[in-house]
């Protein structure tokens, strides 16, 4: 288990991480949904987007797009 200070560190990086990349995240995003709507590479778009946005980002926008994945059981 991770300890309090290191959740906070963690937490802190993603906050420098999007604030350093706020200008182009809205853009990799808009190109990553854009690909996953023509049925493009999405690795390939994945490749380039895990740059400048986050995890929770990317799913955020794929869900928009797709919808939520529910496996059958």
């Amino acid at each position: 288990r991770s300890t309090e200070e290191e959740k906070k560190q963690q937490i802190d990086n993603l906050d420098a991480f999007k604030k350093i990349h706020e200008e182009t995240t809205s853009d990799a995003l808009d190109k990553l949904k854009q690909t996953a709507r023509e049925n493009g590479n999405l690795f390939e778009e994945l490749m380039e987007t895990v740059k400048s946005a986050s995890l929770g980002q990317i799913s955020k926008a794929l869900y928009e797009v797709g919808g939520q994945y529910r496996r059958n059981m």
